[in-house]
Order: C-alpha cells, then structure tokens, then sequence
C-alpha cells in the first residue's frame, strides 16, 4: 500500500467519525463522549497544577478512594435506569457495615458468614423498599427518604454508645488493602483489551450478517486500538507503583456484571423498557412491579458491598461510614457519568466514569489543599452541567422524533 492510500484511509476515518460525530449529536446521542473528555481536561488541569497528580501512587489511591462511590453508584444507575431514585443507600452501606463489625467482633462470626449476613440485609432492605413502592404505591423518593432516616438510625442502634468498631481481620483487610502481583495485572489488561476487541467486532460481524447498519470499519479498529491502549497503559502505570489495587479489580468486575446483566439478559431489556414507558411495558406483558422490587433489591445489595469496601479500607465500621456526601457523591458519579434521570437511558459504565469525575476533581483539591466548601461547589457545578447536558440532549432527540 502506497502512502498516499495510507494517507487517504486515514482521512477517510477521520472523515467517517466526524460524520457519526456531528449526526449523533443533531439528535442528542452524546453517549459518554461528554464524561471522557471532561475527565482528560480534568487531569490536565490538575496535572499542571500539582506536578504528582497523575503519578502512579496517587493514581492507584485514587482508585482505592473510588471503589466505595463506584460500588454504590451502579445500584443507583439500575434505579435511574426505571426513573426512580434510592435515596437510602448510604444509610444502607452503613448499616450493613455496622452489621458486619458487630458480628465479627462482638458475635464472633466467622468472616465469611460475617460477609454473606451483610450483604443479604442490605438485599433485603432493597426489596422491602421496592415492594413498598412497587406493591404498595408509594412514591420511591418518600420510601427511601424514610429509610435514609430509619436506616441511619438503625445503624446508630447496632454501634450502640461508642459509634465504632474496629476490624482488625486479615481476609477483609486484603479486599481493599492487596494489590495484584505485577504478572496479573498483565493478564488482566490484556484480557480486558482482547475481551472488548472480541465483543466489538463480533457484534460488528453479526450487524453486517444481518445487513443492519455498522460503524465505519476503520473508526471500530481505532475505537478497538484505543480500548486496549488504555487497559494496556493504566495496567503499566500502577504496576510501577504496588500493582492493580484489588478494590479496583472488584469494581471493574462488577461494572462488567452488571454491564452484561443489563444489555444481554431479558431482564435488563425490562428494566429500560420499564424505564422508557412503564404503562407500555405493563401493556406488553412485562410484570413491572417483579421487575422494580429486583431493581431496589440489587441496589441494597450494592450498597451492603459498598459498605464492605469502607469496612476494608478503614478495618473499622462507624456511624462515619455512608455518612457525610457519600449519598449524594453515589447519585452524582451515575448522573455525571451519563444515565439520564429521566428514565430508560444510560449503561453501568457510567458509574465508572462518573466515580472516576467526582474522584479525580475530590483528589485534585485536596491536593491543592482546597477547603472543603470549594470542593462541594465544584462537585455541584458539575452535577449541575451533567444534568443539563442530559436535559438539553433529550430535548434534542424529541424535536428529532418529530
């Protein structure tokens, strides 16, 4: 191949993504471009501003300080995704964490058993809340207001006087505290790039056989090449420090869970579905009330796991934990990160990207040695611009419909 064919392949990609670029944005389908490019000014800025900011050590800290909002906000994003909202979760986390230090260290419950008591309480919590609202009919937002309050409560209850218990247990230590050996972390890159090169292309394979209309080939391998640069990149960077921190580990395999949970399964076709217009869905045959208790009752259970991750880091359950803006960090890490609030639109990615938003511009100031008002004005201005990005988006794809 000459250069001046290289030279026109590559302006015909050039030329392919601007188009998809341009269309998609006449009708409001920003997807996640919005949250990436946000996030690489992010860093630039506070690159040039803190010259350690994107250093491996701060890099793998700033995944151990996500993994909690990360955890929790892919509960709230199959919430979102019904056009509800779960107001409860960062009472739930700490209460189900007050359950498992209590029962290690007062009890005397194995560690395991500790693990699988908490994690069923919050499941439970989830589906009482989601019965309520589904059965009983009572709005989602006065259900989990009430158990914001009754739950915090409940945990206050569980500590009793002294507000705090240590856990000093090794294997629920090592959840947020381990890194993975170097030639894991390897195999963990590459496996993530092969893994996302294999779903693209046969999904694009698939789409051609059955003469649906595809992406541009030349924008897929460029997309495909990018995916693996940066598993491939972010595995090297913090293996030079410690390693792939473990937390990270379960967060990205439980953002990939859910992903597959709610894009290949019936019951994730369900909830957008629900979501989209749940007058509709019920007309279509689809028992709407089943399906929202499943939604409440998976978003207790990732709060339960988001407050195992606060136990880890700290070795401590206290009437600290869930407390202060971790409600509100949780709901905006999946708002910024792009599910509509709306109803019906959005993937589980978002959480990611959203905890990785609120996390980046969370470490960046506090590296500056912000006060903490500057940090929540910052965090709520982008709140702010993340919703109305959505707003204006879905304006956009109304006037497009017509």
């Amino acid at each position: 191949m000459t250069t001046t064919e290289l030279h026109g392949d590559a302006h015909g990609v050039l030329r392919s993504a601007a188009s998809a670029g341009i269309q998609r944005l006449r009708q409001g389908e920003l997807g996640m471009l919005p949250v990436i490019v946000g996030l690489i000014v992010i860093w630039a800025y506070f690159e040039s501003q803190v010259s350690v900011y994107l250093s491996a050590r701060n890099l793998s800290y700033l995944v151990l300080q996500i993994a909690p909002i990360g955890i929790v906000a892919i509960g709230i994003v199959l919430v979102l995704l019904l056009g509800e909202i779960d107001l409860s979760v960062g009472s739930v986390a700490g209460l189900c964490s007050a359950v498992l230090g209590v029962g290690m260290v007062d009890r005397g419950w194995p560690w395991w058993g500790a693990i699988l008591i908490m994690v069923g309480v919050g499941a439970a919590i989830g589906a009482f809340q989601g019965w309520w609202f589904a059965v009983v009919g009572v709005p989602a937002f006065v259900v989990t207001l009430a158990g914001f309050l009754f739950w915090q409560g409940a945990q206050l209850r569980v500590l009793g006087s002294t507000g705090t218990v240590n856990v000093f247990e090794p294997h629920i230590g090592a959840i947020a505290q381990s890194f993975l050996p170097s030639y894991w972390g390897w195999i963990l890159g590459v496996g993530l790039a092969a893994l996302y090169a294999v779903r693209a292309w046969t999904t694009y394979a698939r789409r051609a056989h059955a003469e649906l209309s595809n992406e541009p080939v030349g924008l897929l391998a460029v997309r495909t090449a990018l995916v693996a640069a940066v598993a491939v990149g972010s595995v090297a960077v913090l293996n030079s420090y410690q390693g792939v921190p473990t937390a990270g580990v379960i967060l990205l395999g439980l953002v990939i869970a859910f992903s597959w949970l709610t894009t290949r399964t019936k019951f994730g076709t369900y909830v957008f579905a629900i979501g989209g217009n749940a007058e509709a869905a019920r007309r279509a045959g689809i028992k709407v009330a089943r399906i929202r208790i499943l939604v409440f009752t998976l978003s207790g259970f990732m709060a339960a796991v988001g407050g195992l991750m606060f136990v880890s880091r700290l070795t401590a359950a206290s009437t600290q934990t869930g407390a202060g803006t971790f409600l509100l960090e949780s709901i905006a890490a999946a708002v910024i990160g792009g599910t509509s609030l709306f109803g019906g639109r959005g993937s589980v990615w978002s959480a990611l990207l959203g905890a990785l938003v609120i996390g980046s511009v969370s470490n960046g100031l506090d590296l500056q040695a912000q006060p903490p008002e500057i940090k929540y004005m910052v965090e709520g201005a982008i709140l702010l611009a993340a919703v109305t990005v959505d707003a204006v988006a879905r304006r956009s794809r109304a006037a497009a419909g017509r």
